[in-house]
């Protein structure tokens, strides 16, 4: 979501730049943050891991694995995932463009 949210935000800034860069940008942007937030969890959890005991082990390895695939999928799926799919650029700033927001 967070790099989904960058492309949405330099689909507005950038409009007339390539998708692939762009999408290359918006990663490039993130990664630093998105590393070091994974980074920081995988830590403390390793701590629970070797601190925590028995009753508590399996959740942690749990978690542990979440956060790998979620950083993984983070920088290497999700914006390939775009371009796979080959999304007009055009709803894709229509969709930026919009409004957000619930019930009034």
């Amino acid at each position: 979501m967070v790099i989904y949210d960058r492309v949405r935000e330099n689909l507005r800034r950038y409009k007339a730049m390539p998708l692939p860069e762009l999408l290359d940008r918006s990663i490039n942007e993130t990664l630093a943050r998105t590393v070091m937030t994974s980074l920081t969890t995988f830590l403390a959890l390793v701590a629970l891991l070797l601190a925590g005991g028995p009753t508590i082990r399996g959740f942690t390895i749990a978690m542990i694995w979440g956060i790998v695939i979620g950083t993984y999928s983070t920088v290497y799926v999700a914006t390939p995932m775009v371009l796979h799919l080959r999304l007009p650029r055009e709803s894709m700033a229509e969709a930026a463009e919009a409004p957000k927001g619930g019930a009034d």
